[in-house]
């Protein structure tokens, strides 16, 4: 079944043109340990899920994108039909020649009831060039303004016009400081709209990539496009063709399906998260050697002590011991830092997989209490190598890992809104108080389940 990306905004544009470059990297990879049949059987399943062919012969990327501004889809529709490997529909593109001033309310009440119609017919016919759809996944930021406002209001859009398919909005978070002073109310509006329309949200963390790009890939000057290419990477390593538990013979269907099924299990929560495990610079790939008894053990360690990367864990967090009451909000019973899960996945690719035992990750003192270890955990695997890397894991978690991060972006956008800072930005585009009021309700609801797990 097909996938269709709808890109929105500067940097969902960017991300998305490097996810489908990481892609078509991957499946163009040299993969000796692989039988001719498995590589060919994988380059078809990719190829379905992510592209259409053309008469050319060149992949068309099954996306479509869009933005206020028409200078970053230019750019990205020209890089990708430059590559040579794939291109982008040059019909599959919505821009004008002016932008949302990073104002949720300009994007979400102006832009998206204008431009409506036009952007729903492409995505109408990327749809129907799909021979099985299987959902969308939306590329945004949560904090500008094209991206976050119009990117919410096209969720919604494609929630109605499409109730049986499945969505999955992967947004950027903003960095802590330094973007936009309003960014915090543009986060907390499209928070709230899209946990109405989506199935489930997927969150990067630009501080968090940042520092992965500093400290494990010894990147000096990091730039946007290294932090969306880690980014692309990460999202590919989960995305790419795999093996589920359902099925050991045949690659992955459904690919939406199965995530929502197997990592929302309940309506209330839908924050995903994600980490990657090994990272390093590709001029170290030849010198180094991997174990999956080692890659397995710190993987579980990240989730349970809530770390982006391997380097610099908390070897001291442990799951609470079995048979202890379960915890209130302030109660000091439960381990510090623990980060309690609904879900999780994990996603092996490389050679050697018997040696792999993920037996760890069942252990119910890492799970709510109200899904079994059996429920809560699904492990997907694939021989084939992803990308350079002949062994890596992936996991994605439904767990308390964004809990603080929300929290305090919560907290900030309050206090700017009880002062009634820059609320005349919002209201001239109509956008009133109590729609903000509505958005504070329905976060805070968020974090008091998370937080009670």
């Amino acid at each position: 079944m097909s996938i269709v990306t709808v890109q929105l905004g500067q940097c969902g544009n960017q991300i998305g043109h490097e996810v489908f470059n990481a892609i078509c990297s991957d499946v163009h990879g040299k993969h000796g340990l692989c039988s001719k049949k498995e590589n060919e059987s994988y380059q078809d399943a990719c190829k379905e899920r992510f592209f259409r062919q053309e008469k050319d012969g060149v992949p068309v990327a099954r996306a479509v994108l869009v933005d206020m501004e028409p200078k970053v889809i230019s750019q990205t529709l020209a890089v990708a039909a430059r590559s040579g490997y794939w291109k982008y529909d040059d019909r599959s593109h919505f821009c004008q020649k002016q932008g949302s001033g990073n104002n949720w309310a300009n994007g979400y009440s102006v832009h998206g009831p204008k431009h409506k119609d036009v952007i729903m017919n492409l995505v109408q016919k990327e749809a129907e060039k799909c021979d099985r759809l299987s959902g969308f996944v939306t590329i945004m930021s949560v904090a500008g303004g094209t991206g976050s406002g119009l990117g919410a209001f096209v969720t919604q859009c494609l929630r109605d016009a499409f109730p049986a398919s499945f969505i999955l909005n992967h947004v950027i978070w903003p960095y802590g400081t330094g973007e936009v002073i309003v960014q915090n109310y543009n986060s907390v509006l499209t928070l709230s709209h899209l946990y109405r329309s989506s199935d489930a949200l997927l969150v990067h963390e630009n501080d968090v990539v940042h520092k992965i790009c500093a400290q494990l890939l010894n990147i000096k000057q990091i730039s946007f496009r290294d932090v969306n290419r880690l980014i692309a990477h990460q999202l590919g390593s989960v995305f790419q063709p795999i093996y589920t538990s359902e099925s050991a013979l045949h690659y992955s269907r459904s690919p939406l399906g199965d995530l929502m099924e197997t990592l929302v299990p309940h309506p209330e929560f839908k924050m995903l998260g994600l980490r990657n495990i090994p990272q390093m610079p590709e001029s170290s790939l030849a010198y180094s050697t991997f174990s999956w008894p080692g890659l397995i053990k710190h993987l579980r360690q990240m989730l349970i002590a809530n770390a982006a990367m391997e380097e610099g864990i908390d070897w001291q967090v442990r799951p609470p011991c079995p048979g202890s009451s379960i915890p209130s909000r302030h109660s000091t019973s439960k381990p510090l830092h623990f980060n309690t899960s609904i879900a999780n996945l994990v996603v092996l690719r490389g050679k050697d997989l018997h040696s792999a035992d993920t037996g760890s990750f069942q252990d119910p003192a890492l799970y709510t209490s109200w899904l079994t270890p059996q429920d809560a955990f699904n492990l997907w695997k694939t021989p084939r190598a992803f990308n350079k890397y002949e062994k890596s894991a992936a996991l994605v978690s439904n767990s308390q890992f964004l809990l603080k991060p929300l929290d305090k972006l919560v907290g900030k956008a309050w206090k700017m809104f009880a002062s009634k800072a820059y609320i005349h930005q919002y209201t001239k585009y109509g956008i009133e108080e109590d729609d903000f009021l509505d958005s504070f309700t329905a976060l805070e609801q968020v974090i008091s389940s998370y937080t009670t797990l």
